[in-house]
């Protein structure tokens, strides 16, 4: 099932214009990302205090459809994939009254943190990609239809 996380924008999420900075709704993402690994049972102290293995983000983008203000009430579902043995994305959806305001993506790599190489997934990681994987199916079955 599509992970989903709800969370209220606050003034520091905003700039001088009364709207959520840029980069900030890329940290409110990873908010949902760690919510959604924590869901699963990964300990978030283990997995991001001085850890054998790490997933940087190699790319993210973010489009805005809607401006986000201080008070709006954020729903947040994401998908994350598979894209090998070593990296995965993850596709956020940001909704407001049930208007998407905006969609972001962000990529990672598997990395070993003492030599940088990249390494294949461990286990509890490749489990919450297949947890899922139907999710994701799904959505691209929904956005093919979309398109026609």
């Amino acid at each position: 099932m599509t992970f989903t996380y709800h969370r209220t924008v606050r003034f520091q999420d905003t700039d001088a214009a009364g709207v959520v900075y840029f980069a900030n709704i890329l940290a409110i993402c990873h908010e949902a990302y760690e919510e959604s690994i924590a869901s699963v049972g990964i300990n978030l102290k283990e997995f991001f205090t001085h850890p054998p293995i790490a997933f940087p983000i190699i790319h993210a983008n973010v489009d805005f459809f809607r401006p986000i203000s201080c008070g709006d009430k954020l729903v947040v579902s994401l998908i994350p994939y598979k894209q090998g043995v070593d990296k995965f994305e993850i596709a956020y959806e940001i909704l407001v009254d049930l208007f998407v305001v905006a969609k972001a993506q962000t990529r990672h790599v598997c990395i070993d943190t003492s030599t940088r190489n990249k390494r294949e997934f461990p286990d509890e990681i490749s489990e919450w990609l297949e947890t899922n994987r139907k999710d994701r199916e799904e959505a691209l079955r929904r956005k093919s239809r979309e398109v026609m």
